[in-house]
């Protein structure tokens, strides 16, 4: 438990100090800035935007201060991160278990899956995944249904939304002109959600699979010979001590997936490091957008530690019970 407090102690220092040069920096530039005549500081936060956002979660008009354009920005980044982080690593830990799996056919599936999805760019993914819902997938006219009322096409997938004129679900339905009703996930959301879920998801699998291996094989055998079935050992033997060692790497995971996010530049879709580019072009601050990514990504760096922390603390209290 001492390890744990160190821990806790020491994110925050680290992070004041990094905080601290960061703003010893900025003023250093700023001064620097001001003997040449250049413009610097973050006025320009509240002066109008003068951009428009494809998408937004957030309603979001051009006339709009640049600070919520960056806050638009930033919610389009944690609408694909979130999502990408659970699926990941459902997909990852399933894949991961496929890889001890006994079955030989299940086990190769795995491996190929791993190894493949690893040893592509993740660029490359993106790219791959956008020319597929761009080039391949029918006009909204003929977009294929894949369920009641859930319809994928070049326009995107449509799905039952909450807020109908019925008070319950609006849905969509085929129209003159293609989709109508419910909500749309946009191609740039599509592609940027599977490329980070399916190439996360491959290394999730290898850290869950490294996790349980961990485990000492006299665990598994003490737990067999009580007659324990192997969905109880791994539930109440396996599990617990195997989080130990994959919550660590696992966290790491879902920060590199929410910083691999700042890629959606590549195809399009609006977020924080995209909204904050067009700013730059806009205004010419680049010091200040620059610094406003980094901080961001800082909090997020932050944030994801201190939930690592805390997980990791409620781990080491259930496997002692």
């Amino acid at each position: 438990m001492a390890d744990f407090r160190h821990a806790a102690f020491a994110t925050p220092l680290l992070a004041g100090g990094l905080l601290a040069g960061l703003w010893w920096l900025l003023d250093v530039t700023a001064a620097n800035m001001h003997e040449r005549g250049i413009r610097s500081g973050f006025g320009f936060l509240s002066d109008p935007a003068g951009f428009g956002i494809g998408e937004s979660l957030l309603p979001f008009d051009s006339a709009d201060s640049t600070l919520w354009a960056l806050a638009a920005g930033l919610a389009n980044t944690l609408r694909v991160a979130l999502p990408a982080i659970v699926f990941s690593t459902l997909l990852g830990t399933l894949i991961g278990l496929g890889r001890l799996s006994p079955n030989l056919l299940l086990r190769g599936l795995c491996a190929v899956y791993v190894e493949t999805l690893r040893n592509v760019p993740l660029l490359l993914h993106l790219l791959a995944w956008y020319f597929v819902v761009t080039d391949l997938l029918p006009p909204a006219s003929d977009a294929l249904q894949l369920a009641p009322h859930v319809f994928l096409g070049k326009s995107g997938l449509a799905l039952p939304w909450p807020g109908g004129d019925s008070g319950l679900f609006d849905l969509p339905a085929r129209g003159e002109m293609g989709i109508v009703g419910g909500a749309v996930l946009t191609p740039e959301f599509l592609a940027l959600f599977l490329g980070l879920t399916l190439y996360t998801a491959a290394y999730v699998a290898e850290t869950v699979r490294a996790g349980i291996q961990s485990v000492p094989r006299g665990q598994s055998d003490a737990g067999l010979a009580l007659g324990l079935t192997r969905a109880r050992l791994f539930r109440l033997v396996l599990l617990p001590q195997a989080l130990r060692s994959i919550i660590p790497p696992l966290t790491n995971q879902h920060l590199s997936l929410t910083k691999n996010a700042s890629l959606a530049v590549a195809i399009g879709y609006p977020d924080l490091v995209s909204v904050a580019n067009t700013t730059l072009n806009q205004t010419g601050r680049a010091a200040e957008c620059i610094a406003l990514i980094m901080a961001v990504y800082l909090i997020l760096s932050i944030l994801t530690a201190w939930l690592s922390a805390w997980l990791e603390r409620r781990t080491g209290r259930w496997a002692e019970r």
